[in-house]
């Protein structure tokens, strides 16, 4: 009996339906949705991608998004390349994916005008193959040296999670992440197959300036790190959108970023979700409440099966990457099919609370310490907006609990006054933490850094 033909991007796309308000749009160009069911993007067509393993590399997302929505189903492999990703790391990742063809921004029509008058002069449809290919969707992660792991997702694996009700043609998505990344790409892909428009940020546009255009767009569903939305709430411009609903992933969630979210849109739900790129999407929780409740623990399949061994949280779904590119004696699952997340979570009045990181723990003395668990507790100051934990090295300890802490009262603010929310930051660590985990020094600065991916990034004193 034949197998019924895999669908590609494309297909779930018109299926969902494209009407006439659903557009995707970035700072410099907004395309209506109904012109990808029309015109193939890809200068020359599709067609000579066909069967090959394709690099999309590209400055801006727009034209990575258009190049990814015609290659589904067409190209055997897509690797969607970061801006971030050096020269110097190229050459490697190209040996790893077995990259045959490259397509940058001038491989790619942005423009509905051109696209429609290339049609016209005999460029291609896209035109699908009679069995459209079970793309590969190659994805970065976000290593801070070396070269990034390259973890192998089919489309089953990344529209798995898209099955939670959220769709409509009046929604508007956007998203802090590059969709370059697995969180970016869920949002993208929410947008897409879940009938709404999407808006794509920029790398160097300013906080403000982004918020002004998706106010400017009529956002509705927002996403990003808690680090995005600390930097979103310290630019003064986060009463510029209205959403109604927001979601956060990809770092921490504290109980601080949680409740200033909600004093901010009061009317939006406000959810954060756990993924990862190789476990992919596992659960979403809305009840504006840090952490995740045992019974999620519990909940019977299609829900990802979650459990904790060794106080680290493991989970196993039907969103799990395949593999790792270049890296055949390294598993994403174990034996059973579970990923080890390295995330540490600790069981409190029937809730897990994340710690932190598993490779990022701060070892003072022979303690340990999680930043993350220490800044859970920083943020909950009124006068924080964002923190950052690291270790100052130390000759005795190894090194020393520090923070650096960004205030809502800086400019203007009398030293004094910074020594008196310093005082309280330490009291309440003392109060919360054993003594060890109490940062020793706290400086008031400017601003915290975050990494591409949207996560804090951390330094060594």
């Amino acid at each position: 009996m034949p197998q019924p033909r895999r669908q590609s991007l494309r297909d779930l796309i018109a299926q969902r339906g494209i009407s006439a308000r659903r557009f995707i749009a970035d700072v410099h160009t907004s395309l209506p949705l109904a012109t990808l069911d029309a015109v193939g993007r890809l200068r020359g067509g599709a067609a000579p991608m066909q069967g090959r393993s394709v690099l999309i590399r590209t400055r801006r997302q727009l034209p990575a998004a258009l190049a990814a929505i015609a290659l589904d189903g067409v190209a055997r492999r897509i690797l969607l390349c970061p801006p971030d990703v050096t020269d110097g790391q190229l050459q490697p990742i190209m040996q790893y994916g077995e990259v045959d063809a490259v397509v940058t921004e001038s491989d790619i029509c942005t423009d509905e005008a051109e696209a429609c008058a290339g049609r016209m002069q005999g460029i291609e449809h896209l035109g699908m193959p009679e069995t459209a290919l079970d793309t590969e969707w190659v994805l970065f992660t976000s290593g801070t040296s070396g070269i990034p792991k390259l973890v192998v997702h089919s489309l089953t694996s990344l529209t798995t999670p898209l099955g939670d009700g959220l769709g409509d043609d009046r929604d508007v998505w956007a998203t802090f992440y590059d969709i370059r990344r697995y969180g970016g790409l869920q949002i993208l892909l929410r947008a897409l197959i879940g009938r709404g428009s999407m808006i794509l940020s920029h790398g160097d546009e300013p906080v403000a300036s982004f918020l002004s255009r998706l106010g400017t767009a009529g956002v509705t569903h927002v996403s990003g790190t808690p680090s995005h939305w600390r930097r979103a709430l310290m630019s003064g411009a986060v009463g510029r959108i209205r959403p109604v609903y927001v979601r956060l992933s990809g770092e921490m969630v504290d109980q601080g970023i949680l409740d200033r979210l909600h004093q901010t849109y009061p009317n939006a739900m406000i959810a954060h979700a756990f993924a990862s790129s190789e476990a992919g999407v596992a659960f979403a929780v809305s009840d504006r409440l840090a952490g995740f409740p045992a019974s999620i623990l519990c909940a019977p399949p299609p829900a990802a099966q979650i459990r904790i061994e060794q106080g680290t949280l493991r989970i196993r779904s039907g969103c799990t990457a395949t593999r790792y590119l270049g890296m055949p004696d390294r598993a994403i699952a174990d034996g059973s099919g579970f990923v080890d997340t390295g995330d540490i979570v600790e069981l409190s009045g029937g809730r897990y609370h994340f710690v932190g990181r598993r490779e990022g723990v701060l070892n003072i003395g022979g303690l340990k310490v999680h930043p993350e668990e220490v800044e859970a507790v920083i943020n909950q100051h009124s006068n924080v907006l964002m923190s950052c934990v690291y270790g100052c090295p130390n000759p005795i300890t190894g090194v020393l609990v520090t923070a650096d802490v960004v205030l809502h009262r800086l400019l203007g603010e009398k030293s004094h006054d910074f020594a008196i929310t310093k005082s309280e930051i330490i009291s309440a660590c003392r109060d919360a933490l054993v003594p060890y985990k109490v940062p020793v020094r706290v400086n008031v600065v400017s601003d915290i850094s975050v990494l591409p991916s949207g996560k804090v990034a951390r330094r060594h004193a």
